[in-house]
């Protein structure tokens, strides 16, 4: 059961819990870290994330929705930040991101489908969203997220210049 324990702003806000909880769990050098998202739309999201923990002694690893067979590395690449590599990887976690674009309806993936795939490795499990999308999903009533994090976008400034 998931309990709010914080409320926080900005790119930090969405970044720093999962930083601060992978510190807390002192993972072993070469750990693994795998964010299971939607092509395009969750690795921005993604590099933010990623960006956090550039420093830490783990590998961190793109997989698109749950095919596994497509693991990319996520690698630090310098005056642009993270990036997901061509390099390819076998694919063994400690830690999980489910990411809040696998709810959309387009994708055709369950909470309980995510969470017997990822199971089989026992890992930590964190969720990342927006707009609250897993919890409109309803997947913390199925998944036990070690960790959430929803961030709200709203409302949205759009400013142009006056005709």
């Amino acid at each position: 059961m998931l309990q709010l324990k914080d409320k926080r702003k900005g790119v930090e806000g969405l970044s720093r819990p999962f930083k601060e909880m992978l510190m807390e769990d002192e993972l072993e050098d070469g750990a693994q870290i795998v964010y299971y998202g939607r092509p395009a739309l969750c690795v921005p999201y993604i590099m933010v994330k990623s960006y956090e923990i550039r420093n830490l002694p783990v590998q961190q690893v793109f997989v698109p929705l749950l095919d596994e067979a497509k693991a990319k590395v996520i690698k630090f690449v310098p005056d642009v930040g993270m990036q997901v590599s061509e390099e390819t990887t076998d694919v063994h976690p400690q830690v999980v991101v489910l990411m809040g674009g696998l709810t959309m309806p387009d994708v055709h993936i369950s909470a309980e489908v995510a969470l017997n795939h990822v199971s089989k490795y026992k890992p930590k499990i964190v969720g990342a969203c927006y707009m609250s999308e897993l919890f409109d999903a309803k997947w913390p009533d199925v998944i036990p997220f070690d960790l959430l994090v929803d961030g709200i976008i709203d409302p949205v400034y759009v400013w142009r210049k006056a005709d």
